[in-house]
């Protein structure tokens, strides 16, 4: 759980008897007392995780230690996300205020060194202090920030021109407007992932995230299709699952990232299997691709919310996927 980050701390138990040990075999006895760049050597075979939930709540020469711009080169909070299961509270501004303060942190102990972000809920206020610290910044992992906007965006576009690799999916406040100045601006990035949730069937997140931000899902995936078209050619990893894109915005896609070696379309209802056939059969790098392959039963199609849709669209059966 993330309140370990807050309330975890180390067992001194049974510290005097370790000092004795310690003291009767020669050693040292006080860890307190190793030098500083011992710890940093003991420190680097931790995770980023592991030495926040432990040693920089010891004491502190290990909390300074812990501070070391060399150990602060990557801000990496994915695979905690990922490990746990998803909670209310992560979508509450309290928690977002944790993830920023940690975030803050560590961009000022990097002293600009700082080349990896993945995290969650983070706001404008850390990625605004990140644009302005950390020119290195070459990957940049926020997914699920409502917090986080175009203008955020912009200053990272504009102050991280090494950037390589961009995840944004279910950031609903950044737009198409994002996407052209990333284009503008990092000539480097070879990696966009601009998933949306679940819409065709939000189950999954309804209790979870607030009504307000499902309901606010982007509706023209063509706008952003045009935008990754005509700024990101260098594009070879493409995730774009449950955009909401037609024939038309693929086909665009196709024409003008002609790099593309892996390309996600899981859940991409709008779009047929004649339809990708079609649009990337000039990409010849392509390796891998990941067709909208379901089905969605009329007893359980959203048919007030979706009700735009026409369920006798043969975009809706089977069969057009199998391919």
């Amino acid at each position: 759980m993330f309140g370990a980050f807050q309330n975890n701390r180390p067992s001194m138990e049974g510290k005097e008897g370790t000092e004795e040990r310690e003291t009767e075999s020669g050693l040292i006895s006080d860890w307190a007392e190793l030098t500083h760049e011992c710890l940093i050597s003991i420190l680097s075979r931790l995770t980023f995780e592991h030495r926040w939930t432990g040693p920089m709540l010891v004491c502190k020469p290990w909390l300074n230690a812990c501070k070391d711009p060399s150990l602060n080169s990557v801000f990496h909070l994915e695979t905690r996300f990922d490990s746990s299961t998803e909670s209310t509270r992560w979508w509450t501004p309290e928690f977002e205020r944790r993830i920023d303060s940690m975030l803050r942190s560590v961009i000022s102990w990097s002293n600009g060194n700082l080349t990896e972000i993945l995290t969650r809920h983070c706001s404008d206020l850390s990625l605004n202090l990140a644009a302005q610290r950390c020119p290195n910044l070459q990957v940049l992992s926020i997914k699920s920030c409502p917090n986080v906007t175009d203008a955020s965006i912009a200053q990272i576009a504009y102050h991280c021109r090494n950037l390589k690799e961009l995840d944004i999916s279910y950031c609903y406040e950044i737009s198409h407007e994002s996407l052209v100045l990333i284009g503008q601006n990092c000539p480097n990035l070879t990696v966009l992932k601009r998933n949306l949730m679940n819409w065709l069937d939000p189950s999954q997140h309804v209790g979870i995230v607030p009504d307000d931000y499902l309901d606010a899902c982007p509706q023209d995936g063509d706008t952003e299709a045009a935008a990754i078209a005509e700024y990101l050619p260098q594009l070879e990893h493409l995730e774009i699952r449950f955009l909401k894109l037609s024939a038309k915005g693929l086909g665009s896609i196709c024409e003008g990232c002609l790099k593309l070696e892996y390309l996600d379309l899981s859940g991409c209802a709008n779009l047929t299997s004649r339809d990708i056939v079609n649009a990337t059969s000039n990409l010849k790098d392509l390796k891998e691709v990941k067709k909208p392959n379901f089905y969605i039963p009329r007893s359980v199609f959203h048919t007030e919310r979706y009700g735009h849709w026409r369920l006798y669209d043969d975009r809706f059966q089977t069969d057009v996927f199998r391919i």
